[in-house]
């Protein structure tokens, strides 16, 4: 008999402003003990020299991540001019340099090229797998890494200051996938005087913001505290790029049990994914037809 996951079964998201030098999964593994919770994940992972917006699902909202993870995200980093790293952030070896700077007129004339459905090849150093391997093993191992370009939606770049002659700061508003060492990295081969990220900050992710986040100091102090359940939104709260339906009695009890059922009020159109609700309660996730919902998610709340 398998053996059943200690914790309480405790829903939603816990929203943390994630420190330098920890990696994701590191700080969900904190924020799952604070809480004592039986399962938690993330939606969307960050290097971990970078800071800022980790969204940490919870209980029955981990079956939301999905849809987290496929909305746009927004990013404020710092690139340095002059310098190609193996790992295209501060963290690797230098690999390569140049004397030239751009302007301010050139950086901002370069940006709409790395606008709208756009190609990217990974960094060497990520978790993209290759054979199985994770490129980052191979390339600390020496390996060479040949990765293949992916596509990636942006939805702008902005030139937000240039701070010094070597550094520029720059705001990223991107899809799934998207890897900003690669746009600092290719910024800097278009501009041709090479570049990496020194610093990267995440400010918000699908409907989640900084605003709403904690730190991990308060994670720390808080933990096993029922006042750390206050930070906690809720499940639905990752579905709100979705629409809603709502259902009746019996088709709430029949989409519980994974069955369609129908829908006494929608702002879905025919063939929408969309979330349904009970009583302002979050019953699955699916798609709506004719009137009822087919659910592809349930939640057992």
């Amino acid at each position: 008999m398998a053996r059943r996951k200690k914790g309480r079964d405790v829903s939603g998201w816990l929203i943390v402003d994630k420190p330098a030098g920890m990696t994701s999964t590191a700080v969900v593994n904190k924020v799952r003990w604070a809480l004592g919770a039986k399962k938690a994940g993330h939606a969307g992972t960050l290097d971990p020299a970078a800071t800022g917006l980790l969204a940490v699902a919870l209980g029955e909202a981990t079956k939301t991540v999905p849809y987290v993870t496929d909305a746009l995200k927004s990013y404020r980093f710092t690139m340095r001019f002059g310098q190609a790293t193996n790992t295209d952030d501060a963290e690797g070896e230098i690999i390569d340099t140049s004397d030239a700077r751009p302007t301010d007129d050139e950086i901002t004339d370069a940006l709409p090229g790395f606008v709208g459905d756009i190609e990217q090849v990974p960094p060497a150093f990520s978790a993209v797998k290759i054979d199985g391997q994770r490129a980052y093993a191979m390339a600390r191992a020496g390996e060479e890494v040949a990765l293949e370009a992916r596509p990636l939606f942006v939805e702008s770049l902005t030139l937000v200051s240039r701070d010094d002659t070597d550094h520029a700061t720059l705001d990223l508003v991107c899809g799934k996938g998207g890897y900003v060492r690669s746009i600092a990295r290719d910024l800097g081969g278009v501009l041709g005087c090479l570049g990496h990220v020194t610093t990267l900050r995440r400010l918000w992710s699908g409907p989640f913001d900084l605003e709403d986040a904690v730190t991990f100091e308060q994670i720390e102090d808080l933990a096993g505290d029922p006042e750390l359940d206050d930070y906690l939104l809720p499940l639905e709260a990752g579905l709100s790029d979705l629409p809603v339906v709502r259902l009746s009695a019996e088709g709430a009890a029949r989409v519980a049990n994974g069955n369609p059922g129908p829908v006494t009020s929608s702002e879905a159109d025919f063939g929408d994914l969309a979330w349904a609700s009970f009583q302002g309660r979050p019953v699955a996730i699916g798609v709506y037809k004719a009137g009822e919902l087919y659910p592809s998610r349930v939640f057992r709340l």
